[in-house]
């Protein structure tokens, strides 16, 4: 088992994801390694063809500088190029994980917001006891209300659809 390739995709390192990365982008764009080691010298990033060839084949490793060089040659978000191999590659894969991440981030910030909000109100209404149930009925009626928006902007069909079952059942 020692002797044998690593396995490819995510289980390779950063480093080891950039590498694959480079050879793969060069060759989809039909460069050379001395065309890239020219793009890469003309963005600023000392770069010769031997450099290039022993990065991508693992004899050399690769400093931070250099790999922000490809990822600006290559025209390429950074966390893109370090990313599996397999999935960078597919960059509408790493564009919908980028918007489950962004979407899960802003649950978190709302989460967050609302509890502020409720310990807030909640402080306040300690103060004030008087109006706590009508403001409790006010915030539940209100959050019943978006709750409910928000459950039939999800379960309605999608615009010019009809009313077909995708699996052909009654």
């Amino acid at each position: 088992m020692a002797d044998e390739d690593p396995p490819q995709g995510v289980l390779l390192s950063g480093e080891g994801n950039v590498a694959v990365r480079i050879k793969l982008e060069r060759e989809a764009r039909g460069w050379s390694t001395n065309a890239l080691s020219d793009r890469m010298n003309e963005a600023g990033f000392e770069m010769n063809p031997s450099a290039v060839w022993r990065i991508e084949n693992g004899k050399r490793r690769i400093n931070l500088d250099e790999t922000i060089g490809f990822a600006e040659v290559f025209g390429l978000d950074l966390r893109n190029l370090v990313g599996p191999p397999q999935l960078a590659a597919k960059a509408r894969a790493m564009e919908l994980i980028d918007e489950i991440l962004d979407a899960f981030r802003a649950t978190q910030r709302a989460s967050m917001a609302f509890t502020e909000a409720r310990d807030a109100l909640d402080a306040y209404l300690a103060e004030h006891p008087d109006i706590r149930e009508e403001a409790d009925v006010m915030v539940s009626n209100a959050i019943a209300e978006e709750a409910s928006k928000t459950m039939l902007k999800m379960h309605s069909p999608p615009p010019g659809g009809g009313d077909a079952d995708p699996a052909g059942e009654a």
